[in-house]
């Protein structure tokens, strides 16, 4: 079951780096935990339960403020019900044009061929670099699942992420 397990998050990947989202979600239990690595861009929501909120929280984050993410994989490892992936993001921030190299480790659990559950680790250090804009402020967009993202915060504070 295990080796299934890893085929199935590396097809994942593959839909992932051809834009086909739709794939990605069908892999998707109906009522998925997505948990947010601490300070990352996504984890002011998190934990996410269920289809919509990762959609929200999560892909339209990524789709609006990181478009063209690449996710380099690296290795897939095997652990039972779970699967770990180690990798980096490589991307750019829109708002500032910044592009950072981040290294990620997903953890994602298994259960009846579907995602039941997704951990995410990240150097949120990388993206926090992202934010900061010419004059030395960080900016970053105010959001809440509730409301569209549709204006920045700027300060002379360290990031306090989304």
């Amino acid at each position: 079951m295990s080796q299934e397990n890893i085929i199935m998050v590396g097809k994942i990947y593959a839909a992932f780096a051809m834009g086909d989202v739709q794939t990605v979600f069908a892999s998707f239990a109906p009522e998925i935990e997505w948990q947010a690595a601490e300070n990352s861009p996504a984890a002011k929501g998190s934990p996410y339960h269920g289809l919509d909120e990762v959609r929200e929280g999560v892909f339209m984050l990524i789709g609006n403020e990181f478009p063209g993410l690449e996710m380099r994989l690296d290795e897939l490892l095997d652990a039972g019900d779970k699967v770990v992936a180690l990798g980096a993001y490589i991307g750019s921030r829109k708002s500032t044009g910044k592009p950072f190299l981040a290294q990620f480790a997903h953890i994602w659990t298994i259960a009846a061929g579907k995602v039941a559950k997704f951990q995410h680790y990240t150097d949120t250090y990388q993206f926090a670099e992202t934010a900061k804009i010419a004059d030395g402020r960080t900016c970053w967009r105010r959001h809440r699942r509730a409301e569209p993202i549709n204006y920045w915060i700027c300060t002379n504070r360290q990031a306090a992420y989304f």
